[in-house]
């Protein structure tokens, strides 16, 4: 596995400013109460648009519950105009599963939110990640395995995804800032609001140099309903879960088996038996997960998850067909890219200069050129040849 997986900044869609022209009704259903994911993606599907759902609960006798009716007769005019607002403020984003980019690792989930509000870098959510969970009271040691683990990771290029908590998820949230993979949090609460209030700091690095992700409406509360819901969006965007430390009742666990549901891989950190706090990840191995000592196993373990997740990006950004393997589909290509990048490293937007091709197309094939080890990635987003 090369040292990054993928290229730090996808500019494709996901990077674009300018809001959808049925924003309005998206947030509309987003809003109505009772209207979970599967009901709407299901309206989603038999209408063809969010504009089109919305028409369809409005005519008279469309079957409703009494909140969801009342939402429909007299929505909150004020709260929709706020969440617009945000989102016009620079670095903020609705993803929307009707969008051909939507995120895959979302798409095989039929309870997964049809919707993510993100502050930060939302081209994260595409790269390939890892999620680090633990106890919000792990001992120093937990702190430290978590850091070190996340760190490696990052390096690797894996995104460090976690859940802004204390504990655990605190320290790998750290640990990754500043690593070519980055972190991105997914919190119970809106995109605009801090759970606990005093990671605000760590929270406004995170959207300033990864990115905050809610499956909730800007302003939601920190409600014990949420965290399942975004335990469930976490383990759902990574490739794995990693358990550091945890008791035998902990969130951590609800994450992982939420990653055994999605069919994803599930790593935990044996401790010492008199250690509380690692009977949680005990049970996790005894069940089936894999006992790690070293973040070099976990990034060969996903490593060919990584390199599909590659391949499926670029064939949803090419023009051309896929091909059937990862790998780079036209040598003549190839060559083309490489001699434009010759010896001296380039950013993205000099190479689409060179050779004429579209952003997005060179991004995928630069990454599956770093996966087969014939570029690296260096700071500022510059390619370079190796060997």
């Amino acid at each position: 596995m090369t040292a990054r997986l993928l290229p730090r900044r996808l500019r494709f869609r996901l990077a674009r400013m300018d809001l959808r022209p049925d924003l309005d009704d998206w947030l509309f259903l987003l809003r109505t109460p009772t209207l979970g994911a599967v009901a709407l993606r299901a309206l989603l599907a038999r209408h063809g648009s969010a504009s089109a759902v919305c028409a369809a609960l409005r005519r008279p006798g469309c079957a409703l519950a009494a909140p969801a009716r009342a939402w429909i007769e007299s929505p909150d005019r004020a709260r929709l105009a706020a969440d617009r607002v945000w989102l016009q403020q620079s670095g903020h984003r609705l993803l929307c599963c009707d969008e051909a980019d939507f995120l895959p690792q979302l798409q095989a989930d039929a309870g997964a939110p049809i919707a993510l509000f993100v502050a930060g870098d939302a081209t994260l959510l595409l790269r390939p990640q890892v999620a680090v969970v633990g106890a919000r009271a792990a001992t120093p040691a937990g702190l430290a395995l978590a850091s070190r683990f996340a760190a490696a990771l990052a390096a690797a290029g894996l995104t460090v995804g976690s859940g802004l908590a204390e504990g655990v998820d605190a320290a790998a949230h750290r640990a990754a800032l500043d690593r070519t993979g980055g972190t991105l949090a997914v919190v119970g609460t809106g995109a605009d609001r801090v759970y606990p209030h005093h990671h605000r700091e760590l929270a406004a690095a995170i959207a300033a140099r990864g990115a905050v992700v809610s499956p909730f409406p800007p302003g939601s509360p920190p409600l014990a309903a949420h965290f399942p819901q975004r335990n469930r969006v976490l383990a759902g965007l990574a490739l794995g879960v990693l358990v550091i430390e945890a008791g035998i009742r902990s969130g951590a666990l609800i994450t992982a088996r939420a990653a055994v549901d999605l069919d994803r891989e599930v790593f935990a950190l044996p401790g010492a038996i008199g250690n509380p706090l690692a009977r949680g990840c005990h049970a996790l191995i005894r069940e089936g997960a894999t006992l790690v000592e070293d973040p070099a196993e976990v990034i060969a373990a996903l490593a060919p998850a990584a390199r599909t997740l590659g391949a499926e990006l670029r064939s949803r950004l090419d023009a051309e067909p896929a091909p059937t393997t990862p790998g780079i589909a036209d040598a003549a290509a190839t060559a083309a890219l490489l001699d434009a990048l010759g010896h001296v490293p380039a950013a993205l937007d000099e190479l689409c200069a060179r050779t004429g091709a579209r952003s997005a197309a060179l991004a995928a094939e630069l990454a599956l050129l770093e996966l087969d080890g014939r570029v690296a990635q260096l700071a500022g987003g510059r390619w370079q040849r190796v060997g």
